[in-house]
């Protein structure tokens, strides 16, 4: 139950920071798309050193599903893990929309171009994540005690070049709170399918590597 208020909490605070910094750059114009992924790889972070040692720090369930797939995960706590998640980020855009309307509809992720472009692109950018995440969490030989700033570096890398093309969601959870209370589900199947695509093929990838 710890691991699962931890997961929830964590994945509301990416969820509030995350897509709130969204909210607030498109009502300020103060922060910029830079700005903005600075924000998304900044919380990441934190949140790794605030609870990574109670829940592993997922806060995303496309993460859970390939941590379970290359067997770091127990395939009986997954659907703890993703009611978690996706619970943490419907509070959070819940409350993003209650204080700031639906503006920027909540943050949510939308594709810039075609949805088979920003399909690839969720992929791709998904598994540069899962990649970095395998080495620096499951490798002895990886330096742990610098996971958060490389998973964290990561994630702000990714939303720095892929966000304007797709949002660099990577996290269906991330992309599902905010569609679902601004009532904008377009291309949501997208950043559903291709994260947990890219994670699978991502941590399994890093496990060949390994083994």
């Amino acid at each position: 139950m710890r691991a699962l208020v931890a997961e929830l909490i964590g994945t509301f605070t990416l969820v509030f920071a995350g897509a709130g910094a969204i909210m607030v750059d498109e009502k300020t114009h103060q922060l910029g798309h830079v700005g903005v992924a600075i924000v998304f790889g900044l919380v990441i972070m934190v949140m790794i050193y605030a609870v990574g040692h109670i829940s592993g720090a997922h806060f995303n369930p496309a993460v859970s599903f390939a941590f379970a797939l290359t067997r770091h995960f127990p395939w009986t706590r997954l659907l703890g893990y993703w009611a978690a998640q996706v619970s943490g980020a419907l509070i959070a855009a819940a409350t993003l929309r209650g204080s700031l309307g639906n503006r920027a509809h909540v943050g949510a992720t939308l594709p810039a171009g075609s949805q088979g472009q920003a399909f690839l692109w969720e992929v791709v950018l998904t598994f540069f994540l899962m990649f970095v995440i395998m080495s620096v969490a499951t490798d002895t030989r990886a330096v742990g005690e610098a996971a958060a700033i490389a998973v964290g570096g990561t994630v702000g890398l990714d939303a720095m070049f892929g966000g304007p093309v797709t949002g660099a969601s990577m996290n269906p959870a991330r992309s599902l709170g905010p569609a679902l209370v601004s009532g904008d589900l377009h291309a949501l199947w997208l950043y559903i399918a291709a994260p947990l695509l890219g994670a699978a093929v991502g941590g399994l990838a890093y496990q060949f590597l390994r083994a």
